[in-house]
């Protein structure tokens, strides 16, 4: 024991300057040293009897704080609860989405083959007009007249699959 405590307790002045440097703040610091040497000591027999201490020590540290940076990162910025704007705290359900994109598949598969490859290519593929006209061997005119079909023919039909809300009247 009085080994270990020889070849750790000249480096801690070493450890809390790189704690220091590393977080920039002195109590997360020396909760990073703390725990550190808790890991060290209890692997003591792990290490290298040939290697040297000091890096051993220092890679510790390093792999420590990097690990604390990638768990701070998964959790996100910690603030106080009354600081925080109650509209951040809540997340748009998902499900809508889906349903859109249903909906906005199903309209496509029911257009013309002509307005259906020009829609992809100009918005899913984002190819320019003039790239369009030659992947389907068409002028540039035709290209643009059918996008400006297919468009309006796709919010027609997406237009008839929106629900309809009936107005409900009280009658007496």
């Amino acid at each position: 024991m009085t080994d270990m405590g020889q070849l750790i307790e000249p480096v801690i002045p070493g450890l809390r300057r790189y704690a220091n440097a590393l977080v920039r703040d002195p109590a997360e610091a020396d909760d990073l040293v703390q725990d550190c040497l808790e890991r060290a000591v209890a692997r003591w027999g792990q290490r290298r009897a040939d290697g040297d201490t000091r890096s051993w020590l220092y890679a510790i540290l390093h792999n420590l704080a990097v690990n604390r940076w990638r768990t701070l990162r998964r959790r996100g910025v910690m603030a106080p609860l009354e600081a925080v704007d109650p509209g951040s705290l809540s997340v748009a359900p998902a499900q809508e989405h889906g349903l859109a994109r249903a909906d906005v598949l199903r309209a496509l598969d029911r257009l013309p083959d002509e307005y259906r490859g020009v829609i992809l290519l100009v918005t899913v593929e984002a190819l320019s007009y003039a790239e369009a006209a030659r992947v389907l061997g068409v002028p540039l005119g035709t290209v643009m007249s059918r996008l400006s079909r297919g468009r309006a023919r796709l919010a027609s039909a997406m237009a008839d699959d929106a629900p309809v809300r009936s107005h409900l009247r009280r009658v007496k």
